[in-house]
């Protein structure tokens, strides 16, 4: 991304708020894993969304109208002897040569600097709780404005959501934002295709959760969007299944779900298919119930349809697939309506895709489904699992866990799958896995 971008982001945030405001964001803290040892960092979605700064320690300001400049950034001052350490970091200089900050001030100065500009000001826009800490040193500057109102002092009489208006311009992605999204389906699509033909029986879940993470890397991303589900038979039917330890056995599925992050950007795909190369009669009939279910959901997203469409359509297949092959008896509609589908498949089927791979955005508008538009992007991923549990099934539909996911962005004409690369047709999945087919 570049300067113009995040300018671009700043200026229609602060062209929403209103007059005689201010709106502060905090970066993510830095976590520690382990006594001295921490985390890889990464920064809050909301803070890089309009700095694209990527260090912790840091505060952005925007203050729309002030005579200085409209946006600060707090961060560390440039140390030689800490760069030496951990590297180099911005510093004043290079949070405005390079992040495009108006004015930038150091981190450790903020107690004195960061009350003089709320001074003045009616309100003040503000996320209470993503950090517990620096919400009571944002409490503690306003208190201690207000002991100053007998001499004049003006201080905020009213604090505003920051990410009701942030989260709603981030739902909408505009042309930079889709470069990388697309950029990163492509690059998680020939992770999944490497992951398909590496598979046999024998291998353990993490020497396939090994190839995706070489796949994405060797392409350019050098995170995952999330912790990745690679899950062998029953484990497939666990829905956030993340041990990803356990030896592929001659007979199972292999459900995946992974995605890269790049540029700070998710993408999300699942893929299940036999470990052995060929699926069974029985995980067949089940895949294609999914893939038709899938189908019908990415057909439904198109403007103008609302949010709750994909899975309503999703629903139905399934529904009517598990009746054809016995496992539920009666009237679709009277099934649908009783909700006899949910032990078989008992998720929703998709969320919005951004930065977050649960990406930000209201789902519902005054508790009505809010409808599709051009720039949303988000997942559909049905799915059938039949865990050993379910005493009540016959044994031969055990452990057939089966989930397909593809992002998919809303256009103007409908949607575009952005995530195509990777095959999901039984038969093309089958002549990859033997080596019949290119990808």
């Amino acid at each position: 991304m570049n300067k113009q971008e995040f300018f671009r982001r700043r200026k229609q945030l602060m062209e929403m708020m209103d007059p005689g405001s201010v709106a502060i964001l905090p970066a993510a803290p830095m976590r520690i894993r382990n006594r001295d040892v921490e985390y890889q960092y990464r920064q809050d979605s909301d803070f890089y969304y309009l700095t694209g700064f990527s260090e912790h320690d840091a505060v952005t300001v925007m203050i729309p109208g002030r005579e200085h400049g409209e946006y600060i950034l707090f961060c560390r001052e440039h140390d030689p002897e800490k760069a030496l350490w951990n590297g180099p970091h911005a510093g004043q200089e290079g949070a405005v040569a390079h992040f495009g900050a108006d004015d930038s001030f150091p981190i450790d100065d903020i107690d004195d600097i960061l009350p003089g500009m709320l001074e003045g000001k009616d309100r003040v826009y503000y996320t209470m709780g993503n950090h517990p800490d620096f919400d009571q040193r944002l409490i503690g500057w306003v208190n201690r404005l207000r002991k100053q109102a007998r001499a004049g002092v003006h201080t905020p009489g009213e604090f505003v959501a920051l990410d009701h208006l942030l989260h709603e311009l981030r739902l909408f992605k505009s042309p930079e934002e889709l470069r990388a999204m697309r950029k990163a389906a492509r690059i998680s699509a020939k992770a999944h295709c490497r992951a398909m033909k590496k598979c046999k029986p024998g291998l353990r879940e993490y020497q396939i959760e090994a190839e995706l993470l070489y796949s994405f890397m060797q392409q350019g991303a050098r995170f995952t969007a999330y912790s990745s589900i690679v899950g062998g038979g029953a484990n497939g039917c666990i829905l956030h299944y993340i041990d990803n330890q356990d030896v592929l056995q001659d007979g199972d599925l292999l459900l995946i779900d992974a995605g890269a992050e790049l540029e700070h950007y998710a993408s999300d795909i699942t893929r299940t298919f036999p470990v052995n190369g060929r699926f069974s009669k029985e995980q067949r009939a089940l895949y294609e119930i999914v893939l038709e279910a899938q189908l019908a959901a990415i057909e439904a997203v198109r403007p103008g349809n609302h949010w709750n469409d994909p899975h309503n359509a999703a629903v139905r297949v399934i529904t009517a697939g598990l009746k054809s092959v016995g496992l539920l008896k009666g009237s679709v509609d009277k099934l649908i309506k009783s909700e006899a589908y949910k032990p078989f498949y008992m998720h929703r089927t998709g969320h919005w895709l951004g930065m977050d791979v649960h990406d930000v955005g209201d789902y519902k508008i005054d508790d009505e489904w809010r409808l599709l538009e051009p720039g949303m992007v988000l997942t559909v991923e049905p799915g059938i699992y039949i865990g050993a549990s379910m005493s009540k099934v016959a044994s031969k539909w055990h452990n057939i866990g089966i989930r397909i996911e593809d992002d998919v962005l809303v256009t103007k004409e409908g949607h575009e799958v952005l995530s195509a690369g990777v095959p999901k047709a039984v038969d093309e999945i089958e002549a990859l896995m033997a080596g019949k087919a290119k990808a």
